[in-house]
Formats: C-alpha cells, sequence, structure tokens
C-alpha cells in the first residue's frame, strides 16, 4: 500500500477541495479505462490517482483545461451580484 503526504500532494494544488476534486475526476476517468499516466504498481484507481498528482501530471492538465474553460455557474452568480449592488 502506497502512503501519500498530504503536505506532498498540496504542492500539487491550491488547497483540499481542489485536491479532492481533482483525485475523485482522475479516479473516475481511470475506472472508466483512462491510461494510467504514471507507472505504479498501485491497482486502487484512488491511489494511481494521487500519485499522479504528487508526479504532477494531473494538475498541469487541469490547469491547461481551465485555461480554455468558459466561464462557469459561479461567474454568472458574482456577475448578478455586482448588478445588484
Amino acid at each position: 500500500m502506497m502512503h501519500h503526504s498530504p503536505d506532498e500532494l498540496l504542492r500539487h494544488a491550491q488547497g483540499v477541495y481542489q485536491l479532492a476534486v481533482v483525485a475523485a475526476k482522475r479516479a473516475k476517468e481511470l475506472s472508466e479505462g483512462a491510461p494510467k499516466l504514471v507507472e505504479t504498481e498501485a491497482k486502487k484507481v484512488t491511489t494511481v490517482a494521487l500519485e499522479e498528482i504528487r508526479q504532477g501530471k494531473v494538475i498541469q492538465k487541469l490547469e491547461e483545461e481551465t485555461k480554455t474553460a468558459k466561464p462557469g455557474r459561479r461567474r454568472a452568480k458574482a456577475d448578478k451580484a455586482e448588478k445588484k449592488g
């Protein structure tokens, strides 16, 4: 069983929430058949996802997707709040 230090993992994320969300999304992708981005003996998808994050493979992919993504629901709510206030 592999153990990942939370401090080491958090170096690759903006916070605990982002780390949890990214790990869960990546674990789901792996469970649906996505190829591993790292060489590992781990069999559990959550462990593989955390190892990918630790090596900086997954967060980098997330940042690239975020740069090209359209503003989401949160931005729309923020815009509404600005108009009211």
